[in-house]
């Protein structure tokens, strides 16, 4: 039930937010869980000039950091999250911290849930767009990871097994 009630509460959160993020062109992605896992919620993206606003509302996880990436496929099928293949890195560059000017366009910062695993959470990023251009996220893969990020480790920042899996789908 508490987590049915802060997945209501986060989802009101995210669709403010989302009403508050300039216009612009837009996706969505609805994370479901991976086998054996609970995670899920529903992820928002809105493209005003370079920057993209995301806001994330999700539930499901353990308390803490998990590691929350674009992948380069949208594709869930696996049932394990794999088949979403590995980070979206349309420039070929090297994984690191969502701040850094030189990482993978799919580097994102790590989702931190509270004590009853649900997170309610908005920032905004460079290096992606959507719609156009070599780094467009629709068709992407979005994954949330077991354990956080460490923004370090190469090619993918020792996040762990997949928990939960969507396609981002334009607006």
């Amino acid at each position: 039930m508490k987590q049915a009630i802060g997945m209501l509460a986060a989802a009101a959160l995210v669709a403010g937010c989302a009403a508050m993020a300039p216009g612009g062109p837009s996706a969505t992605a609805v994370l479901e869980p991976t086998k054996g896992n609970t995670a899920g919620g529903k992820v928002e993206f809105v493209q005003k000039g370079n920057k993209v606003f995301v806001s994330v509302a999700a539930s499901g996880l353990t308390p803490g950091a998990h590691g929350f990436h674009i992948h380069e496929k949208g594709d869930c099928s696996s049932g394990d999250g794999m088949s979403a293949g590995g980070h979206f890195n349309p420039l070929a560059k090297g994984h690191g911290h969502h701040g850094a000017a030189d990482r993978h366009a799919g580097d994102m910062p790590n989702l931190r849930s509270d004590a009853y695993g649900n997170v309610s959470f908005s920032f905004e990023t460079a290096g992606i767009t959507i719609g156009s251009g070599p780094t467009d996220i629709v068709g992407r893969g979005l994954i949330v990871h077991r354990d956080p990020d460490d923004y370090k480790s190469q090619p993918a920042g020792n996040a762990g097994p997949r928990l939960a899996c969507a396609v981002i789908a334009k607006g």
